[in-house]
């Protein structure tokens, strides 16, 4: 059985996203500046259905992730941006189109029943309303002895974090102060220790992955 991973990237003070999020700016504003080291990347663009792209020591850690998840979870606003029943959702398709670059089964959570849909390229979305151990168990399933990644967003991350099923954590740390917007961890109790296991540097991003360590 592979492990349930989390990764993201993360601003220097600490958000995720920047303020003031809509269809259009769906990580806020100068949220994609967060993102700009991976979108370069040979790996990110291969996955998405793109040609070229650099060839470097980020290119190789993102492919590796991406070759080792067998599955992903996320919420609901990461998968629409919406909320409430889906007849009433701006965007019940999502962002990814008729080819999403997961390549893997998708299981959403969310408090709204729908059938599964299936895409091009292997992706399946699944809409769970059973609550987050239902999750990881339909998408440990699926993923067979790969990895389960959590695609976001935070408060996703910190349900499985403080309900202690985390095995590991990797943040992208980007060069980027936004001010504002949406942290990564809001204080509260419950969060487990972190035991940093690997630094990677490169002049664009600081990859830092940790070891959770759950406590019984």
């Amino acid at each position: 059985m592979g492990k349930l991973v989390f990764q993201i990237s993360m601003s220097v003070d600490g958000y995720i996203a920047g303020p003031n999020a809509t269809l259009d700016e769906p990580l806020g504003e100068r949220g994609e500046e967060l993102h700009e080291w991976a979108l370069r990347l040979a790996s990110w663009r291969e996955s998405h259905g793109r040609e070229g792209g650099e060839r470097n020591a980020d290119s190789e850690l993102l492919e590796q992730s991406i070759q080792a998840s067998g599955a992903t979870i996320m919420g609901r606003r990461m998968f629409s941006g919406g909320s409430g029943a889906w007849e009433d959702d701006p965007n019940p398709d999502a962002w990814w189109g008729d080819e999403p670059p997961f390549g893997h089964p998708v299981f959403i959570l969310t408090h709204h029943e729908r059938e599964p849909v299936e895409k091009a390229g292997g992706t399946t979305f699944n809409f769970v309303t059973d609550g987050i151990e239902s999750a990881l168990e339909q998408a440990r399933a699926a993923a067979g002895d790969k990895d389960v990644g959590i695609g976001g967003g935070a408060d996703v991350a910190q349900q499985y974090l403080r309900a202690g099923l985390v095995d590991e954590m990797m943040i992208h740390v980007v060069p980027v102060l936004l001010g504002d917007g949406v942290r990564l961890f809001d204080p509260g109790a419950g969060l487990p220790r972190l035991e940093l296991a690997e630094t990677i540097d490169s002049p664009v991003v600081t990859h830092l992955r940790y070891r959770v360590i759950n406590e019984a």
